[in-house]
C-alpha cells in the first residue's frame, strides 16, 4: 500500500487524546522547533533543546536549553550554552547524556556540506564535543542494547541512494561496543534495514527505545511529496516501528501521527505545511505516550497517543542521573 493511502486510513481511524503546541519564553523574536525529547535531569527538573531560528532565515539556526515551567510552556536558560546546530536529539548511555545535533558548514557564504556533531557528559553545562558522523548525513541515533553494547542507526541519502533503492533514503545500523567507538566510518558503512521507505520516499529515526523484551522502539519519520495546487509539498509523517537486533527485521511499521493531529499554525514555507518532523516520545504515568514533533519548521507540538510499542515490552529507563519517562 503507498504511504499517501496509509495516511488516509490512518487519518479516518486515529486516536489522538490530547493536542497542544509548546510555548517559550526567552528567545522573542525567534522560532522554536524540531527539539529533542524532554528529560528529567538529576535536579529533578525537567529539560529539552530546541533548534531556535528567525522565521525568515534557513539554515543558520542555534540549538538552546530550555527548562521547563509550566505545562507545554518553557523557558531558555541564558547561561547554557548555545550550540551552532540544527534539530537536536538527546540519548542516554550508562551514566552520560549524548547530544547530537547538525552543523552546517558554509564555504564563500553558500552551504557546503553537513555533519551531525555528538557531545556527551553528565553535566548539563559541561557537555564536550567527542565525535563527527559522515559527510552529508542527518538522522544519526545511539541506543542502549540489553547486553551492554550500543545500536547506531544511520540515514544515507542522496542519488546513489535513490538508483541503488529506489527510495530517497535509506536506514543502516550497526553495533558498537562502547559510545567511544561511534565514528563516522561505523555510521558510514552500517548494514542496511531493508522495507522501510518505498520508491521517492525518505525518512530516519529520531528517538530510540530499548524494550524489556530486546527489541528497540523507534519513533521516526517517514515522507513523500504530493503536489497541492501548484505547490511540491514535502509531506511528514510521524511513525513507528520496532526492531531486532538480533534478526534485523523490522515489525509492526505505522503512521502515529500527522500534521492534522497537531493545532494548526504556521510553516516557514508553502511547501512546509504538512510537515511534522518527529521529536520522539515521552511515556506518561496512565500509560498512553506524550508524542514530541516540529512543525512546519515554525513550532513544536505534542499530541497524546497509545503507547505504539504495547506488547513489546515497557521502555527501558536509562541512566543513573536522568530519565526521559
Amino acid at each position: 500500500m503507498e504511504l499517501a493511502q496509509e495516511r488516509v486510513i490512518f487519518e479516518q481511524e486515529k486516536r489522538i487524546y490530547e493536542s497542544a503546541t509548546l510555548t517559550f519564553t526567552g528567545v522573542e523574536g525567534f522560532d522554536v522547533y524540531n527539539c529533542s525529547i524532554p528529560f528529567q535531569w538529576k535536579d529533578g527538573k525537567r529539560y529539552l533543546f530546541g533548534r531556535v531560528e528567525r522565521r525568515g532565515e534557513w539554515a543558520r539556526s542555534r540549538v538552546r536549553l530550555f527548562e521547563e515551567v509550566g505545562q507545554d510552556a518553557w523557558r531558555a536558560i541564558p547561561e547554557a550554552v548555545i550550540s551552532q546546530l540544527e534539530d537536536p536529539y538527546i540519548a542516554h548511555i550508562g551514566q552520560e547524556l549524548v547530544l547530537g545535533g547538525v552543523h552546517v558548514q558554509y564555504d564563500r557564504g553558500h552551504i557546503a556540506t553537513y555533519f551531525s556533531y555528538f557531545y556527551k557528559g553528565t553535566e548539563l553545562d559541561n557537555l564536550y564535543y567527542f565525535t563527527t558522523g559522515p559527510n552529508y548525513m542527518k538522522d544519526i541515533r545511539l541506543v542502549p542494547l540489553a547486553d551492554g553494547k550500543i545500536g547506531v542507526f544511520s540515514r544515507p541519502r542522496g542519488e546513489d541512494i535513490l538508483k541503488k533503492y529506489g527510495s530517497e533514503s535509506v536506514v543502516g545500523f550497526a553495533i558498537m561496543d562502547k559510545l567511544e567507538d561511534l565514528s563516522a566510518d561505523i555510521v558510514q558503512n552500517a548494514p542496511i534495514v531493508d522495507g522501510l521507505f518505498g520508491p521517492g520516499e525518505w525518512g530516519g529515526c529520531n528517538q530510540c527505545y530499548l524494550l524489556e523484551s530486546g527489541k528497540i522502539g523507534v519513533i521516526g519519520h517517514q515522507c513523500y511529496k504530493e503536489p497541492v495546487d501548484g505547490v511540491e509539498k514535502q509531506v511528514y509523517l510521524n511513525i513507528s516501528f520496532v526492531f531486532d537486533p538480533q534478526t534485523r527485521c523490522v515489525e509492526d511499521k505505522k503512521i502515529i501521527g500527522t500534521r492534522t493531529c497537531y493545532p494548526q499554525g504556521p510553516a516557514k514555507i508553502p511547501e512546509l505545511t504538512d510537515c511534522c518532523f518527529t521529536s520522539g516520545m515521552v511515556v506518561r504515568p496512565d500509560g498512553k505516550v506524550d508524542l514530541y514533533s516540529g512543525l512546519g519548521d515554525t513550532q513544536e507540538g505534542r499530541i497524546v497517543i497509545d503507547n505504539p510499542f504495547a506488547g513489546y515490552g515497557a521502555v527501558v529507563s536509562e541512566g543513573t542521573y536522568l530519565q526521559s519517562v
